[in-house]
């Protein structure tokens, strides 16, 4: 198989702010020293990282056992992530923290709170032995299914308090897709809401915890957080109210200490085909990756306020909107609805009125942005705006240059971060006081991370062609396995090469060493001989004026093998025709060259994304095949867009 061709040519480069160089927790100096170590001999470093951001009851005996494909790191130490968060926050010097701002919440109607880490500890240690009482011990698992609300947060963090792993289920997934989750976990406790606030409305999550609980057998209590007063169901001796639990419920609970490969956390991501895929993450490991990439991706300082935009149904939200930024003793904004309720221009007056200093959000919601228009962000105070982050997917260069111009106001580094439910942290970034950034690349890897672009046979490509991205050594986030099926992780992630993690995207790498990741390899088209990426051709059409999002499928032809059929959106106000297809034609082959010029324009309102925002592409390429579509389908966010774009398929 040929390699993956890079089309895409980006010569922009934004060195470090000479100022920010200054005050950032790395330098180029000790980023360059950790390089070094983390190159030579990863596990020194990461045990250095353990021990300058993690505390711990007891050293480990061991820093990395690895049995292919099975790691433990920090074999034998113990600790607990809830004490890590909290307990050391209100502790010796970090004492003033208990009077500082841990969670800022923002209801989508308007209301709002504030816990203290003070008060977090007190709530999570009430709740903690709140999960006591109704029978969970160590080891058994807890089913989260609520909106984006503080007991979410203070639900896990309990859950890591007593030792209980946890599976949140994200508060939009159907009753069916609830349930598969609940029983293969084999969970003994679910909690949930009587509803949340979504685009205005309330939206009822009870009915489908009861209509999911109906066949999952394991749960005996599920406990409901009151958030929007709607009536709902309440079973006898089974359904319990949090605020009557928690009424009488003692704040004294000493966290428990914990094995460093403890189970930490279970959370499904979706298989192409067939059922969900419970990745496993353990205690130890993941929460040193977490809390040592927040602090030096993020630059995380203690006047920070820090807002990732991802709901804790993700990984994202687990490991950079709860663990990684508590554990750092920062302030964490989580707000609970869409962007554009009640208006288009939310997050920017939440930012506004926040004064928030770190932004995290996917290229999915900067080209929506985009789409929507400038004069939203424009009016509002971005200012306090020091540092900007991407996270999902591949960002396109002209959305990077709008994110930076727009709202960085041309002064805020960007972080563009690749890394997977699986990976548990980020591993590849630039790190904002010592990386140059390319719009459109994820520059360099995490120190004490090793990937690598290879072909077929597992060798190195030559620069700057692209291949397969995979990690060659372990590293500390990395998943355990996939709950209860230890085949389907060796067969999945190791099987590809010999003692080597196969990550399922394709990258190119520059000779600088910077990395491109091009997206899934699913998604890689092979045009007359020739394996081109979707991103290069979707950041081809982004960059045209009239764009505002654009994603890329192949569909087989006869001549070619496969032709490209580009799905696209509009800026608002634009007439999409015939003419309007033919400058975009004209304009990719001037981009990138007419080997990637699209076969098919279809114009669309909008792309079939899953709930945390990525294009499923996999669902293109049935409509655009002409072929029903298969595989597993919880994960979209809006059924009408598949429903719409195969209407006008059919007509």
């Amino acid at each position: 198989m040929a390699d993956i061709e890079s089309l895409l040519k980006e010569k922009r480069v934004f060195k470090p702010d000479s100022k920010f160089a200054r005050k950032a927790n790395w330098n180029k100096k000790t980023v360059e020293a950790y390089r070094k170590q983390g190159a030579r001999k990863p596990e020194r470093f990461w045990a250095k990282m353990a021990k300058d951001n993690v505390s711990w009851f007891k050293p480990w005996k061991k820093v990395l056992d690895w049995k292919p494909p099975f790691a433990k790191w920090f074999v034998g130490a113990k600790t607990n992530v809830s004490y890590n968060c909290l307990d050391r926050h209100l502790e010796g010097k970090n004492a003033w923290r208990k009077n500082k701002a841990a969670i800022i919440w923002e209801g989508e109607p308007g209301d709002s709170r504030v816990l203290t880490y003070g008060d977090l500890h007190r709530e999570v240690c009430k709740f903690a032995n709140v999960l006591k009482g109704l029978g969970v011990k160590k080891g058994d698992r807890v089913a989260l299914y609520m909106p984006m609300v503080p007991e979410l947060a203070i639900a896990m963090l309990a859950c890591t308090r007593i030792g209980a792993p946890h599976n949140v289920v994200f508060g939009g997934f159907s009753a069916d897709a609830l349930r598969d989750r609940i029983n293969d976990a084999g969970a003994k406790v679910v909690i949930t809401a009587d509803g949340g606030f979504r685009r205005g409305a309330p939206l009822d999550l009870k009915t489908a915890v009861d209509e999911a609980v109906a066949k999952a057998p394991c749960v005996t209590n599920v406990v409901v957080v009151k958030r929007t007063g709607e009536a709902c169901s309440m079973k006898a001796k089974r359904d319990l109210w949090w605020h009557d639990l928690m009424a009488d419920a003692s704040s004294d609970c000493p966290p428990a200490k914990l094995d460093s490969e403890h189970p930490l956390f279970i959370l499904y991501t979706s298989g192409t085909t067939g059922k969900p895929k419970g990745i496993l993450h353990t205690t130890g490991g993941y929460l040193t990756h977490v809390t040592t990439t927040s602090k030096a991706i993020f630059d995380l300082k203690d006047d920070d306020t820090y807002w990732c935009t991802a709901d804790c149904g993700w990984i994202t939200g687990h490991s950079y909107v709860v663990y990684g930024i508590l554990a750092n003793g920062a302030t964490t904004l989580m707000y609970e609805g869409t962007p554009n309720t009640p208006g288009f221009d939310r997050f920017w007056e939440i930012i506004e009125r926040y004064r928030v200093t770190i932004f995290y959000t996917a290229p999915t919601a900067i080209r929506t942005f985009i789409r929507w228009g400038d004069e939203h962000p424009k009016k509002h105070d971005l200012s306090s705006l020091r540092l900007l982050g991407t996270v999902g997917e591949p960002i396109n260069p002209e959305a990077w240059m709008w994110y930076h111009r727009v709202i960085g106001g041309k002064r805020c580094p960007i972080v563009d971060t690749w890394w997977q439910t699986e990976t548990g942290g980020i591993m590849i970034s630039a790190l904002p006081g010592a990386v140059a950034t390319k719009p459109g690349s994820a520059t360099l890897p995490f120190p004490g991370i090793d990937p690598a672009v290879v072909d077929e046979d597992g060798k190195p490509v030559t620069p700057p062609n692209g291949g397969f991205l995979v990690l060659r050594k372990p590293w500390p986030g990395m998943l355990r396995g996939i709950w209860g099926d230890p085949e389907r992780f060796k067969e999945t992630y190791w099987s590809q090469y010999k003692n080597t993690y196969f990550a399922g995207d394709g990258a190119h790498r520059e000779k600088s060493g910077y990395f491109w990741v091009m997206g899934r390899i699913d998604d890689v088209m092979n045009i007359s001989g020739h394996r081109i990426g979707t991103m290069e051709v979707e950041s081809a059409l982004v960059s045209h004026e009239k764009v505002a999002e654009a994603a890329v499928v192949g569909r087989p032809d006869e001549i070619t093998g496969t032709a490209i059929v580009a799905f696209v959106t509009p800026v608002g106000g634009v007439d999409a025709g015939k003419k309007l297809s033919g400058e975009l034609l004209q304009h990719v082959t001037k981009e990138i060259g007419a080997i990637a010029k699209p076969a098919d324009i279809r114009f669309t309102d909008a792309l079939p994304k899953t709930r945390s925002g990525k294009i499923m592409r996999r669902l293109l390429r049935d409509i655009a095949s002409g072929k029903e579509s298969a595989g597993d389908t919880t994960t979209l966010e809006d059924y009408s867009v598949l429903a719409k774009l195969r209407e006008s398929d059919e007509n």
